[in-house]
């Protein structure tokens, strides 16, 4: 618009954009306290999922939606990671029999 020196109607139509998307403005929080605290207690508490978490938060006195709880958690990146499997000393298990079918 300011390049072109076009109204934002014509560019929208140019662009072939609907006036409204390009007006949106989100109003929604940026929930930093939460953030905050959800981070805290997922520090504290590593092998908590996300249920156990929204738990301890909430006795902390939020009070918040499970699916707000579930976007914030996996926007934050803090899903527990999976456990890997167990180490085993290399050359214990010796060879394999099978048995003949039929004896």
């Amino acid at each position: 618009m300011e390049v072109h020196q076009a109204s934002q109607r014509r560019a929208c139509s140019a662009l072939d954009v609907d006036r409204p998307t390009v007006r949106y403005k989100s109003r929604r929080d940026d929930d930093t306290g939460l953030r905050g605290a959800m981070k805290t207690v997922a520090k504290e508490r590593r092998r908590f999922g996300y249920r156990w978490l929204q738990v301890m938060v909430e006795r902390q006195g939020w009070q918040v939606n499970h699916k707000k709880f579930r976007r914030i958690y996996r926007e934050e990146k803090l899903q527990v990671r999976r456990r890997g499997d167990r180490k085993r000393a290399l050359g214990t298990a010796g060879p394999r029999r099978f048995r003949a079918a039929g004896l």
